[in-house]
């Protein structure tokens, strides 16, 4: 059995050789199929969150194309909805199903927790206790109580969060242009390693901390050779700022409306390093073992594995 979690920019795949993390765009023509047909000879579980991508008219259309691309390798594949149940074809209750199998699978070990899963573009912020309410929560629902803050490590527009950075003793506004992104942020101030910068860049060049001061310099309207190093680290520092007080915010408020106790929130995503100490968490790949960044993925494996047993 394998795990695959197909999102819009990222596929995810855990099995027994590990995790595999795939760069798949389906905003634009996608090698979804292509890939697949790599892990050809076992039994698939699948979450997806793709079917939102633009590329696609509507989720329908979304949900529809993912599971017949993963029915050309896998046509006995299941797939895990928003209703906590596995199905065979497609059906609404696909959309967006990836938190709710990490939810399913980490609520078993932590009954009382609640999960902060921070990847490539949205932090998930969902306590385990009431398992039942969450079942049938659409993406919209989720904004609404909190759960999903819109957010993440790599595809973030840094002009979406912070508005202006301290450059030269001056405090210098933002342009709104998409220059830079968070996954340039997070690689100059050493979050993320080059091989964790999965997303495309802005500009279509390449990952290098000279490449990513860059496109940070472009958000206030420079180059790098006006505005210095400094004056680009200041840009990214500003975004992380905002966007550690925003998703950090969110923790403590659904923590303390859900009375989840102290020490009993799980981080996972690439973006756990940096959160667990933030939110007084535990690190799934650190401290358990789990692969942090492909939560959903490992999760839809393990909860299709004991179903079948």
């Amino acid at each position: 059995m394998i795990g695959i979690d197909v999102g819009g920019a990222n596929l995810k795949i855990v099995d027994e050789d590990g995790v595999h993390i795939h760069y798949c765009p389906l905003w634009r023509e996608s090698n979804l199929a292509e890939i697949l047909a790599e892990y050809r000879g076992t039994d698939a579980a699948v979450v997806m969150s793709g079917e939102l991508a633009d590329g696609f008219f509507n989720k329908t259309e979304g949900i529809a194309y993912i599971v017949r691309a993963v029915q050309q390798t896998f046509p006995d594949a299941i797939f895990y909805g928003t209703d906590g149940e596995f199905h065979t074809s497609a059906c609404p209750e696909l959309a967006a199903a990836n938190w709710l199998a990490s939810v399913d699978c980490l609520r078993r070990t932590y009954p009382d927790g609640m999960m902060l899963d921070i990847g490539s573009t949205t932090a998930d912020i969902v306590p385990f206790a009431k398992f039942e309410e969450l079942r049938g929560l659409t993406d919209t629902l989720r904004l609404q109580r909190g759960y999903l803050v819109y957010t993440g490590m790599l595809r973030t527009p840094v002009a979406t969060l912070a508005n202006s950075a301290v450059i030269d003793g001056v405090a210098t506004p933002f342009s709104t242009e998409y220059f830079a992104c968070s996954g340039d942020a997070h690689y100059v101030l050493g979050h993320i390693t080059d091989a964790e910068y999965t997303a495309a860049t802005p500009d279509g060049k390449e990952v290098s901390r000279e490449a990513c001061l860059r496109r940070l310099a472009r958000t206030v309207c420079a180059d790098l050779e006006e505005i210095g190093d400094a004056g680009a680290v200041a840009v990214a520092q500003a975004f992380w700022d905002a966007q550690k007080t925003l998703v950090c915010d969110a923790v403590a408020k659904t923590a303390v409306t859900a009375a989840v106790a102290s020490g009993s929130i799980i981080v996972g995503g690439i973006g756990s390093p940096v959160f667990s100490p933030l939110v007084g968490g535990t690190d799934l790949t650190a401290a358990v073992g789990i692969p942090s960044d492909a939560l959903p993925a490992f999760a839809v494996k393990e909860l299709a594995e004991t179903r079948v047993q």
